[in-house]
């Protein structure tokens, strides 16, 4: 007899039994669908490959299309594939431990229970797919008797209702407790749903499959004539020989669980189920793969990627347009050069095609969590700005130039001087202005990013390209340019000012002592702010204290160009700097500039991180850790008593770009008499910004909600009597924002190195 004759002769058996009762319709669906006429139907080896075949290969024609996407925009500035060791530790850090996730303790915790789940339950699904072909397949080393196997199936279940806990708590931030921050949609249930599914069927699959072993012999002696035993055998064929009664075990949890609810159903349900599971996970798996390339969770598959291919320059750097003023100033001309300005891509971002594959990568692998937007100030204080919508926003853009790439009408440009095709100019038709220049660039939305996406760098290219392509940015901005132009400092007064606050102090200038080794960089804001003089003063008299053989620039110094950088005016930038290399490097050749000592986290960070770009480095120390290094060596020894209950603000510049927390902090215990107190929630890399950075110094904002008084209302909600700080721009914010309160006569604002000296020199 032909297999087809065979089927049609197990049908009608069927058939008639169904009509006798002694089936149910829904088994006979069950069996013809999932296989359970057995020998008769080989259907589970040419359904699984379907299955594998036609899901697999619509995942990759749609990762073809977001493949060709990702390589639109313009090559990287430098290489990724270098400083391997780092790269490991960061995608170990990030991406396998999840480091940042658990600053969101009980999401962090779901999203790891998950994670980790999918990860152990990987070889399940090979094994089930593997089943399709071969019933007693379990991967060659899992099988039932082994110590590996039993391990794994003990693990499989654990995980499995690891992977159900963290769903419940994501059902719950999302539904009873709907989190602001995050995208709320049916997408992100759908997708909870499935998982569970996916969980819920495997176990559902374990669960028939072991009744049925156990009840085999009773089931085929008692068989109604249909080769159902057939059936049976085939689904337990990898689970051994089974002997006593269902029963709950730890070898199988989850398993175990369902067959205790299962262990009185008939041979059709048992089957009916085994194969609903069987199928259900083995599809679901996949079905699940090909939806992630179409939304949020996309990140799954990018972000091994992108958090491994980040970059490994210093958090505080900024990559450079041109490596010298020249060289920019021929970009510049170039991209202003003709009516259609074919090289905009030269300076800054203008158009969405120029933003590079990685920045790409960052877009495909937002997760929509908020929490960038969460911890942002502008945001927190209702400026336009939330990183999370301008990531979605640029993401979005890019989105929509899928079609045209994937059917090869819209390249990837050859140059930067070939015409953008049908692309819009990013600002204002895709990004408003007000959402660029509210920045700070406190880096608080990169620090709480669970995938290592980057922004101020997005935001000061488009910054730039607004400012030296269109002219097009705040016009506050105008007099701090032309005072850095001028007279090197954004205040735009005399440059033979720029010592007086040293009046009395005799300390030597570099022009008087060319070999002082070490030098002090006394930055703009404490050579001419009133108030920020007195910092400059307590940390040169700690200096003479503590017999540091050192000097300053006086007017040979100059703003280190970072408002100008991070207002987007490169160009200013680029001169200042090279001006300032030029002056430190002339005193290096003659034995001095050994070590620079910084006042100001901004002044550090550029002069650190930024200036090596262009040719030179120096050793640079931020006047904490110097001061905190002179105390250990008890060169300072603070013999008086401070009487201070202080709350300590972090400098974004000094935190979250430099990693300088401590240093602040052990130079105040060691003060007699100094209580120190934190902002819960808002201190050292969770710190609130104090709203100077990214030029907002010489900005208004935007709204009558100031950053700086978000700030000062958290520190003074500390019961501090005084706050203590390490940047003279955000004494600055602060003593506004004790102003705007009603409590600067209530209370003072201190650098810690004034702190010191009270202790020290008193």
């Amino acid at each position: 007899m032909f297999p087809s004759e065979l089927v049609k002769s197990a049908a009608a058996k069927a058939l008639k039994m169904a009509h006798k009762g002694e089936v149910k319709a829904y088994e006979l669906v069950g069996w013809w669908f999932f296989g359970g006429l057995g020998k008769l139907t080989p259907m589970s080896a040419l359904g699984m490959t379907l299955v594998l075949l036609g899901l697999w290969g619509l995942f990759a024609w749609s990762a073809r299309r977001r493949w060709l996407l990702l390589f639109v925009g313009s090559p990287p500035w430098e290489s990724r594939i270098d400083k391997w060791a780092d790269r490991l530790k960061d995608l170990f850090l990030y991406a396998f431990v999840q480091k940042k996730l658990r600053y969101y303790f009980w999401a962090g915790i779901a999203h790891n229970l998950i994670f980790f789940g999918f990860g152990v339950l990987l070889l399940r699904t090979l094994i089930l797919w593997g089943r399709g072909f071969d019933a007693g397949f379990n991967l060659w080393v899992l099988g039932p008797e082994t110590l590996l196997g039993i391990t794994y199936g003990f693990l499989k279940d654990v995980f499995a209702l690891a992977v159900l806990s963290g769903v419940a708590i994501f059902v719950y931030f999302r539904t009873l407790n709907a989190q602001k921050r995050m995208s709320l949609s049916v997408e992100g249930l759908v997708i909870l749903g499935i998982i569970a599914t996916m969980m819920l069927s495997d176990m559902v699959y374990d669960g028939a499959a072991m009744v049925l072993n156990v009840r085999y012999r009773e089931f085929c002696a008692a068989s109604p004539g249909i080769d159902v035993c057939f059936s049976a055998r085939t689904i337990i064929a990898p689970l051994g020989v089974a002997s006593g009664e269902v029963s709950f075990h730890l070898a199988e949890p989850g398993g175990s669980f369902f067959s205790l609810l299962l262990g009185n159903r008939s041979i059709g349900t048992l089957i009916f189920l085994s194969h609903w599971g069987f199928w259900t996970h083995s599809t679901l798996v996949l079905v699940f793969l090909n939806i992630l390339p179409y939304s949020k969770h996309f990140h799954i598959l990018t972000v091994m990627q992108n958090v491994f291919l980040g970059p490994q320059t210093p958090k505080g750097r900024l990559p450079p347009l041109a490596r010298s003023t020249e060289a920019l100033l021929e970009q510049v001309e170039a991209a202003t050069d003709g009516e259609e300005k074919l090289a905009d891509a030269r300076i800054g971002y203008s158009h969405i095609q120029n933003f590079s594959w990685k920045d790409n990568l960052d877009f495909y692998t937002c997760t929509e969590c908020g929490r960038c937007t969460d911890n942002c100030p502008a945001a927190l204080t209702g400026k336009k700005l939330s990183p999370k919508h301008l990531t979605l926003a640029l993401r979005d853009e890019l989105y929509s130039y899928q079609d045209d790439v994937a059917n090869g009408a819209h390249p990837r440009p050859v140059s930067f001087e070939q015409v953008l095709l049908q692309t819009r100019p990013l600002v204002p038709d895709v990004v408003d202005p007000d959402v660029l220049w509210a920045c700070t660039t406190c880096r608080s939305c990169e620090e709480q990013c669970p995938v290592n996406i980057s922004y101020v760098d997005k935001i000061v290219q488009m910054r730039r390209n607004l400012v030296m392509i269109a002219g097009e940015f705040p016009a506050e901005l105008n007099k701090p340019f032309e005072g850095m132009e001028t007279n090197g400092n954004p205040w735009n007064l005399s440059r033979l000012d720029r010592a007086q606050w040293a009046e009395g102090l005799d300390i030597p200038t570099a022009a008087e002592k060319p070999d002082a080794p070490v030098l002090y960089w006394v930055g703009c804001a404490a050579s001419y702010d009133e108030r920020a003089k007195k910092i400059a003063r307590a940390t040169a008299q700690l200096l003479l204290e503590a017999r540091v053989d050192f000097a300053i620039l006086a007017e040979e110094e100059s703003c280190t160009g970072d408002p100008a950088r991070r207002a987007g005016n490169e160009y200013l930038f680029t001169m200042l700097a090279e001006q300032n290399i030029e002056t430190l490097s002339s005193y290096r050749s003659q034995g001095g500039v050994q070590k620079i000592i910084t006042t100001c986290p901004h002044c550090f960070n550029t002069l650190k991180n930024e200036y090596p770009d262009f040719g030179e480095r120096f050793e640079v120390v931020h006047h904490s850790d110097f001061l905190l290094e002179l105390l250990a060596k008890k060169r300072l020894i603070p013999t008086g008593r401070v009487q201070a209950k202080v709350a300590y603000h972090d400098s974004c510049y000094l935190g979250r770009y430099n990693d300088i927390y401590e240093s602040p902090r052990q130079i105040l215990s060691q003060i007699e008499g100094v209580q120190l107190l934190e902002v819960e929630g808002a201190s050292r890399n969770k710190g609130l910004c104090c709203g100077a950075g990214g030029a907002q110094m010489f900005m208004e904002e935007q709204n009558e909600d100031r950053v700086s008084t978000k700030r000062t209302e958290q520190l003074v909600g500390t019961g501090a009597d005084t706050i203590a700080s390490a940047c003279p721009f955000c004494m600055t914010m602060l003593s506004d924002g004790l102003k705007a309160i009603n409590q600067d006569e209530a209370i003072e604002t201190l650098d810690i190195v004034e702190l010191l000296a009270q202790a020290c020199l008193d």
